[in-house]
């Protein structure tokens, strides 16, 4: 796929709506009919947006948690719905990607997963959060590596991770290694305070030199209304405060705009794709700045799954238990009640 000389992108800095999943998906086919209209090709989405991120488990205890959860569960999205169905025609009616973070359901447990829609609606990716943070370990599974993978679009090579998983360096160098173009970074925002806001920055501007990609990072935002929502407690309030950092990295770990930190907002910005190649000519981490006979990454990239059918019998067959020298290997499965009988050749 040829690449395009520049690409505009936008970064969704909004607060979901914490009592339905289709509201909450309204606000999102805003968005991107708004971007869309400032001539935007590409649009990311905070962490799980849909239909919102579980601030609860972060204020709550687990014993308190539950009512939440489940009503997390009802809410939740399944892959392929309605909600996808949705946020599919709405990226083929405007011609623009959409990197779109939800809670995905599946049958009796929840993922934290990442979902992008090419330009003509494809979904090209769904993967899922390897290993959820904290407190997320109460509400979501765990992912495989089958996700950790970079797709091509109309903006370019995509690839994505999900808050805590930029702390991850050999998630982030599984990607950096497949060559992504644009790396999508999703985390929830109005979380912890300050401090995870310059710790996100940190993060993303290292990913952006590291990998040599532009990084578009959107995170939430929560009103006070909403927070209190949450919790009544003024001390834990602070706690679902701050922590905003919608950002758009250049490969030289620059702010392309100003970064949107407080309050709803969609950033824009156009992305100047020469300077991949201006930064990864000096340091290019999986080319030749790589030293692949020293150190380098084998990942497992199959998915997982609770239980595999086979038609292979379980027990070993007469021809399995067939040894170099003619005879039969009849210590194999002792234990078997389908053991079959297997005579022995004569001593020689």
């Amino acid at each position: 796929m040829e690449k395009k000389p520049s690409v505009r992108v936008s970064a969704a800095q909004i607060a979901p709506d914490l009592t339905s999943r289709e509201k909450t998906l309204a606000r999102v086919l805003d968005a991107i009919r708004e971007a869309a209209a400032k001539g935007a090709e590409l649009i990311v989405f905070p962490e799980t947006f849909v239909p919102w991120y579980p601030y609860f488990s972060f204020v709550l205890p687990p014993v308190l948690s539950g009512k939440e959860h489940v009503r997390l569960y009802e809410e939740a999205v399944t892959v392929p719905s309605a909600a996808t169905d949705a946020v599919s025609a709405a990226a083929r009616e405007h011609g623009i990607v959409v990197a779109l973070g939800v809670n995905e359901r599946d049958h009796g447990s929840l993922y934290n997963a990442q979902l992008l829609f090419d330009a003509d609606g494809t979904l090209i990716l769904k993967r899922r959060k390897i290993t959820p943070t904290f407190h997320e370990r109460m509400i979501w599974g765990q992912g495989d590596a089958s996700g950790l993978k970079v797709v091509d679009s109309a903006v370019g090579r995509l690839g994505a991770l999900a808050c805590w998983e930029h702390y991850n360096p050999l998630a982030r160098y599984a990607l950096m290694a497949q060559h992504e173009d644009i790396h999508i970074a999703q985390f929830p925002g109005s979380m912890v305070g300050p401090i995870f806001a310059d710790q996100m920055e940190v993060t993303i501007r290292h990913h952006a030199l590291e990998s040599g990609c532009f990084v578009v990072n959107a995170t939430g935002w929560l009103t006070d209304g909403q927070i209190t929502s949450i919790t009544s407690d003024a001390g834990l309030q602070k706690a679902l405060r701050g922590g905003c950092m919608t950002a758009i990295i250049s490969p030289e770990g620059k702010h392309v705009v100003p970064p949107l930190t407080e309050g709803e907002g969609i950033l824009i910005a156009d992305l100047d794709m020469s300077l991949i190649v201006k930064r990864k000519r000096m340091m290019d981490s999986v080319g030749h700045y790589a030293r692949p006979e020293l150190l380098h990454l084998v990942m497992d990239g199959r998915a997982t799954a609770p239980m595999v059918t086979t038609t292979q019998p379980s027990f070993p067959t007469a021809e399995a238990r067939t040894v170099s020298d003619g005879e039969y290997d009849t210590s194999a499965d002792r234990g078997s009640d389908q053991r079959i009988a297997v005579l022995r050749s004569p001593a020689r």
